[in-house]
């Protein structure tokens, strides 16, 4: 078992870029492997997309959720990108060890592949 950290710097114009690390990650998840979805930079304005009802995309969102495999979202990119009411309105935890910000050294520490979409 391999463990991946998914960060999702994706902006909005990249939905397949955002779509595809859900995917991944449940695909991943479904393997046996230990993963955690972070969404970073501008791709933080993909919780404000995805919990949408309405999203095309938001029932795959919910089951990657519901799995626990969205570990948090920059607490200073959230801010910065105009989504953090959005953010603590989804539940997710935001995340700022480092100034605000997600600490990709602490993912590396801990054994974890990166995969930047």
């Amino acid at each position: 078992m391999k463990k991946i950290a998914i960060i999702v710097h994706a902006s909005e114009a990249e939905l397949g870029r955002a779509l595809h690390s859900l995917l991944y990650a449940k695909e991943l998840h479904e393997a046996g492997h230990e993963v955690k979805v972070f969404f970073d930079g501008a791709g933080t304005v993909w919780v404000k997309k995805f919990e949408d009802p309405a999203s095309d995309f938001n029932p795959l969102y919910k089951a990657v959720k519901n799995l626990g495999l969205i570990a948090g979202v920059c607490e200073y990119c959230a801010h910065a990108f105009g989504v953090k009411d959005e953010v603590r309105a989804s539940g997710l935890t935001t995340i700022g060890e480092r100034d605000g910000h997600l600490s990709v050294a602490q993912f590396i520490a801990d054994d974890y592949q990166i995969m930047t979409l």
